[in-house]
């Protein structure tokens, strides 16, 4: 016999009200009621029973409440600032009155009473005492005791204090070990940096260990988180003094230069007396002391005329347009070759810079060694037998010829141009070119001979030898100060 799902659900139901039914006949009068599990969810999740509120009580004995209002007001009377509230209860409901000197104290009263067991809800009718004497002698009293607890902990600030001294110099004694430092460091300044950071750490680390035995290592956190909110205050305020500091580090470590170097910086030119910790100091060629900042000589560009000893010099000269230029480049170089100073390798050189309005001008090359020829004398000797050179072989340098131009209502003016005009068409190039050498051959007629030199300063003129008053000016000033110098000689330039 087959039995449908309908008549099997109903039995089951069936059989669990008579199971329920049996267990009510067995309990006890008076006893609770258990939940009756819903038949038509059966497998249900049974209903959160925290997330419900607090049931309130049909009935309320009276002996309850008075329970309720002994056990508060034993709680009051062990807290002194609220021995003076009053407690009545009634039904669960608690109401306290009375007075207190703090506003605090009104929020715990009403707090504790909350969480008594049969509390209904609380009347807080608590009022601010506003008296002076019983709002100032708790104040009073504080402090009176946190002075007592400063004297009585004396011993033990003494102790803390003395184990951050101890632990301090012991830090600032590995500090002034130079001699390790710089054989972790590649330079003077980088020791000093890694010093002043080791005292730093001891002062910090004996300031972590006195906190720790007073107990207090959370009020250096704080401590800590102030000044990084300071530091990073001073750091946008200060910005470029730590910018220039860091340069200052980055150029001890790359070394662009030597001490007496002949070099360019942002277009200051002079020779490099010394680097500090600030500023790059150098002494121009007029024997003057020159300041940069580190911060700007970090991020310039820098030529150095000393690195390489060799250095080319140029000039240019004119030959007159009807010249040629290639011999007029041919005679320079031979000049240049001729002279002893000008380094055959690499050869003197020269090449046509430009077509001028009156003549074809010529740049001219050489090559002299800075350790025994002075750049600029070298370059005014040359200057001197290469133009000597072209007028022997027959070269003009013509100097620059303008046309004027005049407007005037004169007929006479008129016909004595156009008569001009007429004389310098048939003229030729050649015709012109005479006529030039004979008006310049008039006025040196008519111009002085100038007055020649004694020999003493002739021999001077021609002198080729390297300057070095200021190299030697230099030297004087690096032997006699007492700045430290960040350059050393020991470590490869960049």
């Amino acid at each position: 016999m087959q039995v449908r799902p309908e008549a099997r659900g109903v039995a089951r139901r069936g059989a669990v009200l008579l199971v329920v039914c049996a267990g009510l006949l067995a309990m006890p009068a008076g006893a609770a009621l258990p939940a009756i599990p819903d038949l038509a969810g059966a497998g249900a999740a049974p209903p959160d029973a925290g997330a419900a509120a607090p049931r309130i009580e049909a009935k309320q004995d009276k002996s309850d409440d008075i329970e309720i209002a002994r056990r508060i007001r034993n709680i009051f009377s062990a807290i002194g600032s609220l021995s003076q509230v009053q407690v009545k209860v009634e039904e669960g409901v608690v109401t306290l009155t009375g007075s207190v000197s703090q506003a605090d104290d009104r929020k715990e009263a009403e707090a504790i009473a909350t969480r008594v067991n049969g509390v209904v809800t609380v009347a807080n009718q608590i009022e601010r005492d506003l008296d002076v004497g019983s709002n100032l002698a708790p104040t009073i009293g504080n402090m009176v005791d946190q002075t007592r607890n400063v004297v009585r902990s004396l011993p033990l600030i003494g102790a803390a204090l003395l184990v951050a001294i101890i632990v301090a110099l012991l830090f600032a004694g590995v500090a002034r070990m130079h001699g390790l430092l710089s054989r972790v460091t590649p330079n003077a300044f980088v020791t000093e940096l890694l010093s002043s950071a080791i005292r730093f750490v001891g002062v910090l680390f004996g300031a972590y260990l006195a906190l720790k035995i007073l107990g207090a290592t959370a009020l250096l956190g704080a401590l800590l988180g102030i000044g990084g909110v300071v530091g990073i205050a001073i750091g946008f305020a200060v910005r470029d003094t730590i910018d220039n500091y860091i340069s200052s580090v980055m150029l001890s470590l790359r070394q662009p230069f030597r001490a007496n170097d002949h070099v360019v910086i942002e277009g200051s030119e002079g020779r490099v007396v010394r680097l500090t910790s600030r500023a790059t100091l150098l002494m121009t060629l007029d024997g003057n002391h020159l300041r940069i900042p580190n911060s700007t000589v970090f991020k310039a560009v820098i030529l150095n005329y000393t690195r390489n000893p060799q250095r080319r010099f140029t000039f240019e000269l004119g030959v007159d347009a009807d010249d040629d230029p290639v011999d007029g480049m041919a005679t320079g170089m031979e000049a240049l070759s001729a002279l002893g100073y000008v380094l055959d390798d690499p050869e003197p050189g020269a090449v046509i810079q430009q077509v001028g309005d009156s003549n074809i001008v010529i740049e001219f090359m050489g090559w002299v060694d800075q350790t025994h020829t002075d750049f600029l004398k070298g370059r005014s000797i040359a200057i001197k037998a290469v133009k000597q050179a072209l007028e022997e072989a027959g070269f003009a340098l013509p100097e620059p010829i303008y046309r004027l131009r005049f407007d005037a209502g004169n007929a006479l003016l008129n016909a004595n141009k156009a008569q001009i005009m007429a004389a310098d068409g048939q003229a030729g190039p050649q015709q012109r070119s005479d006529d030039r050498q004979r008006e310049r051959s008039s006025s040196d007629q008519q111009r002085p001979r100038p007055r020649r030199a004694n020999s003493g300063s002739q021999a001077q003129a021609q002198s080729t030898r390297p300057e070095n008053h200021v190299a030697e000016l230099v030297q004087q000033e690096r032997s006699g100060a007492a700045e430290k110098d960040l350059l050393d000689a020991n470590r490869p330039i960049e």
